[in-house]
């Protein structure tokens, strides 16, 4: 048996690694990179395997950087199941064709941009003379209205004048194939996916629906495991239950544990200082007449945020602002949150399940969904909250909200999770914050959102604890707590600096900890 590594490997996003037996190949994860756009591209177009000899994919869960490029390996020749939670399956239903969704109209975008600068050239198109007329009327064919590109006349002049077209990466076709590969199965519930070869689900504490997996080789009277960790999440948070500390007799005893460590050399704040924390930033901002934008995820870290902002107004900590919830994606995925109340932890039941309250809407928040009423949204003035995708503001509406408010100081950017490195919202935190300890004087950081350049001069707060990933004492927590023998562990999933600061201070504690390289392979004997 075994393993070999092919994502989220000295870096954060990608999730791919791959088990291999004298029968099978079971994939672990088949996530999307994301980070500076050229790049991104160029290592998800390419898997490092045939996709057709994969037997089945477990998933850990939904989160697009470990099942983005799952439509991408049906397109290579996938045809086995996709093993993950119940929870998991329900939120792939929406977060995938989005997925899908967002490659096509990025090569749509690139393709429309390709068409666009051949004809500024001037009434030619790779040398071929169109004539004046004929060169404005192809121009405002190009887009159905303002705002819509038109996909066949854009791809029609392409091929009439032999312009190089960009294919999505997937497309929406492609992911309809993928979910009708998943299948959901219960926690604790050991679900054959090889020969000789079985897999048990166990709460990762994350994301609804996220898992701890347990993978076991049996042969010749001979017991190999592999634990993955997927990504683990922290304890006493809201909403789902902690991570599994308590694992079946039979799924104890590990071989290799691959482990998350995105947060290997850092510790969050408390989880008891997040609402305190929350109500501070937006009484601040309040006080201001300020908005409040928040890129969040739609899957988690949204559901989260209303859950401590509903507690908030519930006990008049704040003033009841409105709330808006910009993502039609957000807004469907909180629907599937109401559909699981049985991965809800405790403290959820009796704050409002027993109560008869849904955790996730009260009166004064909004779901946005149309683009006439989310661009009336962003003129908007007054005192409100945002809450948008995407998380690290790459994509999606969040990217106009802030081009319309981060000029302004007396708004503020809260910042709620981790941000990799090259995008948006990493240069967000670390210019704004640099701006603010030098007192905010002299001129502001400028970003660049949709090649247009605007001056940072909102506020910008991050708030750690809202992670939904265990910080490095969480982890070690994990490993002291669970009733786990672990004879090895390989940390994936953390920039290559909190790897290996994680991978030296387990050392130090006795566990036989390894950091291993993009494509590597570890041997279970």
């Amino acid at each position: 048996m075994h393993v070999s590594f092919h994502g989220a490997v000295r870096e954060v996003t990608g999730s791919m690694h791959l088990i291999g037996t004298d029968h099978d190949y079971v994939l672990l994860d088949c996530g999307l990179h994301q980070g500076r756009r050229k790049e991104a591209a160029e290592k998800n177009r390419v898997l490092p395997f045939d996709a057709a000899m994969i037997s089945n994919l477990v998933l850990s869960h939904a989160h697009i950087d470990h099942s983005g490029r799952i439509p991408l390996l049906v397109k290579g020749g996938f045809t086995g199941r996709v093993v993950c939670t119940r929870g998991t399956a329900s939120v792939c239903n929406y977060l995938l064709p989005d997925s899908a969704r967002i490659q096509e109209q990025d090569a749509d975008y690139l393709n429309y941009k390709t068409v666009r600068g051949a004809l500024s050239q001037g009434p030619t198109i790779n040398g071929a003379p169109i004539g004046p007329r004929k060169y404005e009327q192809l121009k405002k064919m190009l887009k159905k209205n303002r705002h819509q590109i038109d996909r066949g006349v854009v791809q029609q002049l392409m091929e009439r004048y032999h312009l190089e077209q960009v294919a999505p990466l997937y497309t929406s076709a492609d992911a309809e194939q993928a979910l009708a590969l998943m299948e959901g199965v219960p926690y604790r519930t050991p679900v054959t996916i090889g020969r000789d070869l079985t897999c048990t689900f166990y709460e990762a504490g994350h994301i609804l629906g996220s898992a701890i997996t347990v993978i076991r080789h049996s042969l010749n009277g001979r017991t190999r495991t592999v634990g993955y960790t997927g990504d683990l999440g922290r304890f006493d948070k809201p909403i789902v239950r902690n991570p599994c500390l308590d694992f079946e007799e039979q799924d104890r005893h590990i071989d290799l544990l691959i482990m998350e460590s995105t947060y290997g050399d850092r510790d969050h704040e408390p989880v008891q200082n997040l609402k305190p924390q929350l109500k501070k930033a937006l009484n601040a901002t309040f006080e201001r007449g300020g908005c409040v934008l928040i890129p969040a995820f739609a899957y988690g870290r949204t559901q989260e945020l209303l859950y401590v902002i509903h507690e908030l107004y519930a006990e008049g900590a704040v003033q009841r602002i409105p709330v808006f919830v910009d993502s039609p994606l957000a807004t469907k995925i909180t629907a599937v949150f109401g559909e699981h109340p049985e991965t809800y932890d405790r403290d959820t039941h009796e704050t409002f399940l027993r109560r008869g309250k849904n955790p996730f809407d009260f009166p004064q928040v909004n779901f946005t969904q149309s683009v006439e009423e989310s661009m009336a949204l962003m003129r908007e003035t007054k005192p409100h909250i945002v809450i948008s995708a995407s998380g690290m503001c790459e994509a999606g509406r969040i990217l106009h909200h802030l081009r319309h408010k981060i000029h302004n100081p007396v708004n503020t950017i809260l910042l709620v999770g981790f941000m990799a490195r090259h995008t948006l919202g990493r240069r967000i935190l670390e210019q704004g914050q640099a701006y603010a300890a030098g007192g905010r004087s002299g001129d502001p950081p400028i970003m660049k959102i949709f090649n247009k350049e605007y001056p940072l001069k909102a506020r910008v707060v991050k708030l750690n604890g809202f992670s939904a990933h265990a910080d490095r004492n969480e982890m070690i927590q994990f490993l002291k707590d669970a009733n786990l023998q672990i004879k090895r562990i390989a940390l994936v999933h953390g920039e290559e600096s909190q790897s290996l600061a994680f991978a030296d201070l387990l050392r130090e504690k006795g566990y036989n900890a390894q950091v291993p390289k993009e494509g590597q392979t570890f041997t279970i004997d």
